[in-house]
């Protein structure tokens, strides 16, 4: 059974960094996809990030390019992603995600395999 188990998130400043991590487990197959999607309230679910772990291929949405690096271990089958310059905006539960059958450039919600539990960032003064 796969699992997601994400930890970080919280509160912090505009302006301020935060770092994101999901520890995956119960599949063994490297040829798959993993990253983060978020969703704020009334909104969609929107992707954040991605990245392969067969390659190292990125994939980061319009929003947050430019302010957030994903980087994985493959031996640790984890995921993290550090998040700079946060806005308001970014106010949302991020859940991790993983898309087993696809690479980030399937990086929709409708194609994601499994979801871990979420966790809130919360930007604010």
């Amino acid at each position: 059974q796969v699992q997601l188990v994400e930890s970080g998130g919280g509160l912090v400043q505009p302006g301020g960094s935060l770092r994101l991590s999901c520890a995956a487990s119960g599949f063994r197959m490297l040829g798959y996809a993993i990253g983060w999607f978020r969703q704020a309230p009334g909104k969609e679910r929107e992707g954040v990030s991605c990245i392969q772990m067969n390659d190292g291929f990125t994939y980061y949405g319009a929003s947050v390019k430019g302010r957030v690096t994903l980087s994985r271990d493959n031996a640790k089958k984890m995921v993290t992603m550090e998040m700079n310059s946060l806005k308001l905006d970014d106010t949302a539960v991020y859940y991790c995600a993983t898309n087993l059958f696809g690479g980030c450039e399937d990086w929709e919600a409708s194609k994601i395999s499994s979801w871990g539990q979420g966790t809130q960032v919360t930007v604010s003064s």
